[in-house]
């Protein structure tokens, strides 16, 4: 008849030991998450506001070359190298709204549902 030796149990974790570290790995994260996803959202926000800062200076720069502004955010590609800027707020380039009449202009990159509840900055610029 077989014997188990007796030091086969001294070299195993116990099962509240590992309930422990679940229970502080679940505290942990329960802390974290709600803090991470919090600065995901402001990164998306800024990163918005700031697209649409570059895309109001290709506004200005093509209204000064062309002599007027155009409405369609497609018409700003070239000045991006080929594709405007994605709206991280909508998950597409045509995430920004642009009003233009014969003199001035106002970008604003419109709000999303990856980004909460916010008001975007409007960039205005004159020709």
């Amino acid at each position: 008849m077989r014997t188990c030796p007796t030091d086969f149990r001294t070299s195993a974790f116990t099962l509240p030991e590992l309930l422990l570290v679940v229970v502080i790995f679940g505290i942990l994260t329960s802390i974290a998450l709600p803090a991470y996803n919090s600065s995901v959202t402001t990164t998306r926000q800024s990163s918005a506001n700031a697209n649409a800062r570059a895309l109001a200076a290709a506004v200005q720069s093509r209204a000064k070359r062309i002599g007027r502004y155009d409405r369609n955010v497609a018409d700003y590609a070239s000045d991006f190298g080929g594709s405007v800027p994605i709206n991280p707020c909508t998950e597409t380039s045509s995430g920004y709204l642009i009003v233009a009449s014969l003199t001035n202009a106002t970008v604003t990159a419109t709000e999303g549902q990856n980004c909460g509840f916010w008001t975007p900055i409007t960039y205005s610029v004159k020709l």
